[in-house]
């Protein structure tokens, strides 16, 4: 089987390569792997050796043809690409993240390509109640106030439209929690603490007195884990959504006993937002209100069918990756022959060469 990988150097892109390389030595010979990547990896280290590698822009249409033509033969392609940042240039995040989507199947079709597996999000769907677990069948249509999550619904409304047009291709969507992983924590800290802040979070933290709204709820899951699921999209050939997510749901009651934290202070959401908001416009931090909207609004998935469908069980627990991208963002974790899982050292000079792009 052949599989092309958008976005395969960056979070859940090289958690995958990873995985696809145990199937392979488990039966070798058995998958040929493709990546596209904005930036070419170091293709003599491990995950990244023995892949066919491909560098281009999805968003650009320049680039069209190669992204065409890096699919021929392909029996699957994954959509991995996505762009988290500037926040603050919302065509530049559009052009690669709905645009980019649009080539991509496009591409497929006009390369016949019967299976595409889409990475989706649990930022896609509308808000809901906390208090209940929703499956796949909630309106994915977003939040408004979030760009990633009105993105996100947009990118969903693609893949609607493109199954109705094309009733013969396998169209897959997973729709995880927060992906997190060692790995990923100098790209995650820059992207949503910044250069300077994500310095300051130890690899332990602690804290004697959690503020924390009540209703912060969310759920997350290890992209070792993230990567099984697509796979087991993959070998099975299997369509439709999948909701992905580790247990337990964590709340502030799990976050105080993570952080130690002797008691939890509640406090309005609309605070937090304030804060968010006025630190963001004075430029002390990258991230934009949007983020608490659609933390705030998202729901609490309801995983049953990946577990039933694909026989899947996460083997880390949605704290033990809290854990990991923490220890991460304090020590400055990443992947060096990754573009954009750059370890901190190297953070500086790859943000002064362009925006960073989740790949």
């Amino acid at each position: 089987m052949r599989i092309v990988i958008i976005g395969a150097s960056g979070n859940a892109g090289t958690a995958l390569l990873r995985n696809l390389q145990g199937q392979l030595l488990k039966r070798p010979g058995s998958l040929q792997l493709a990546g596209v990547s904005r930036r070419l990896p170091d293709t003599t280290l491990p995950p990244y050796q023995g892949v066919e590698w491909h560098t281009m822009d999805v968003g650009r249409d320049a680039d069209f043809p190669l992204l065409r033509s890096a699919m021929a033969g392909a029996d699957a392609v994954v959509h991995l690409a996505w762009l988290l940042q500037p926040n603050r240039d919302l065509a530049t995040l559009r052009r690669t993240n709905v645009t980019g989507t649009a080539n991509v199947l496009e591409a497929a079709r006009q390369a016949g390509v019967g299976h595409i597996v889409c990475a989706s999000s649990v930022g896609a769907y509308s808000k809901a109640p906390k208090n209940q677990r929703t499956d796949e069948s909630w309106p994915a249509t977003g939040i408004p106030s979030s760009h990633y999550s009105r993105h996100k619904a947009e990118q969903e409304a693609l893949l609607d439209r493109f199954q109705a047009e094309q009733p013969g291709v396998k169209v897959a969507r997973l729709r995880p929690g927060l992906i997190f992983q060692a790995d990923a924590g100098s790209e995650v800290g820059q992207f949503f603490l910044g250069p300077i802040l994500s310095r300051l979070v130890p690899r332990r933290p602690w804290l004697p007195l959690l503020p924390a709204p009540d209703d912060l709820i969310f759920q997350a899951v290890h992209a070792e884990d993230v990567a099984e699921a697509y796979w087991r999209v993959l070998d099975r050939g299997e369509s439709g959504a999948f909701n992905v997510a580790a247990k337990p749901v964590i709340t502030p009651q799990e976050l105080a006993r993570f952080l130690r934290a002797r008691r939890i202070l509640p406090i309005p959401m609309s605070l937090l937002r304030a804060l968010v908001d006025v630190t963001w416009k004075l430029r002390l931090q990258p991230t934009d209100a949007g983020w608490i909207d659609m933390a705030a609004g998202a729901p609490i998935m309801d995983t049953s069918r990946a577990r039933r469908v694909l026989d899947w069980e996460p083997r880390r627990s949605s704290m033990d990756a809290l854990a990991q991208i923490l220890h991460g963002m304090g020590a400055g974790e990443g992947v060096p022959p990754s573009p954009a899982l750059k370890p901190r050292r190297n953070l500086a000079a790859a943000s002064r060469s362009g925006h960073p792009q989740v790949r």
